[in-house]
């Protein structure tokens, strides 16, 4: 039997998350939506969100380190890292 190359695919749908932000922080996001729109339309905060994190998370050395020295002890069992925006 041939081997594959691929041996897994990930999952990639989306999982519902639900949050409770404190009030000014609702506000600073609906602000910074209201600043992002496009073309004149509204953005949806909660549209924004998944893009903030996955920012702060790729810009975070600290974790970045971190997660590179677990995935060198145990590649398998350790989720893709996320990709680099830039």
């Amino acid at each position: 039997m041939t081997k594959l190359r691929i041996t897994e695919i990930p999952d990639e749908k989306p999982v519902r998350v639900t949050v409770d932000l404190p009030a000014d922080l609702h506000r600073d996001l609906v602000a910074y939506a209201a600043l992002v729109s496009q073309n004149g339309q509204p953005v949806d905060p909660a549209r924004l969100m998944p893009h903030m994190i996955r920012a702060f998370i790729t810009s975070d050395r600290g974790f970045r380190k971190l997660r590179q020295g677990v995935q060198r002890r145990n590649p398998k069992t350790q989720p893709p890292a996320a990709p680099e925006n830039g």
